[in-house]
């Protein structure tokens, strides 16, 4: 796409980036074009700075009951089938009113993605892939953020608000995979944030969601897994 001599063009597509309504292959062009042209990526980074403020005081917007119950349908969701003989972690995978919370905390996703998208297009392009996902507890309050780098293999927690975590109890991060058990990711700070690696396949297409559960002092002494309750978690997305 050569469209950077283009600049009312390029102020048309980078809105439309920014909003969300640039799709398909459009999309995927102007993306390329990103990578290649510094006066488009700052074009789409004017439009997310204009817009950041409306995602900060807009308010949420959960969907109708009618919506859930076509998702449920649709994907042959039984409430409480086989859930007798479900893990507890298999459950969670597939409990919709979790996702019913985490769509309630959709705004606040939503504004991280683009504060985080305005960094990044301010940056030399460069391959490696970028992860993120906040953080909700049981009322879909965001909690804590989560970034990744596939290139430093490393990934940070920065918790919204500090936690009030009693002297023999620790956080941990736990990676939930689509199978098999959840594995331990780290300890977090329960006062700010923290810096830990990231394993060579946490990827959302393996990994979809992450949780934080509250363990004893130095993690969980189970090796196959938590044995505390889950105080936060969030799906596990690629930007």
């Amino acid at each position: 796409m050569n469209i950077q001599n283009n600049e009312a063009l390029i102020e048309r597509l980078a809105a439309e980036y920014a909003l969300g309504t640039l799709r398909g292959g459009a999309r995927r062009r102007f993306e390329a074009a990103m990578q290649n042209h510094a006066v488009v990526r700052r074009s789409v980074a004017e439009w997310q700075d204009r817009l950041l403020p409306m995602a900060e005081f807009s308010s949420s917007i959960s969907p109708s009951p009618q919506v859930w119950d076509a998702i449920q349908q649709r994907l042959d969701l039984s409430p409480g089938s086989n859930m007798g003989r479900q893990s507890f972690w298999q459950g969670l995978r597939e409990n919709l009113t979790f996702w019913r919370g985490l769509g309630m905390a959709s705004t606040a996703l939503a504004t991280i993605l683009v504060a985080v998208l305005v960094t990044k297009q301010l940056e030399p392009a460069a391959p490696a892939a970028s992860y993120v996902a906040m953080l909700a507890d049981d009322k879909a309050q965001p909690v804590a953020i989560v970034t990744g780098n596939a290139g430093d293999r490393r990934l940070t927690v920065k918790l919204i608000a500090p936690q009030n975590i009693a002297a023999d109890r620790s956080l941990e991060l736990w990676a939930v995979p689509k199978e098999g058990n959840p594995r331990s990711l780290g300890l977090l700070a329960a006062d700010g944030s923290i810096s830990l690696p990231l394993p060579e396949n946490a990827t959302p297409q393996s990994i979809p969601l992450l949780a934080v559960t509250l363990e004893p002092k130095g993690g969980s002494p189970n090796p196959n897994g938590p044995t505390g309750p889950i105080v936060f978690k969030g799906a596990w997305v690629q930007i």
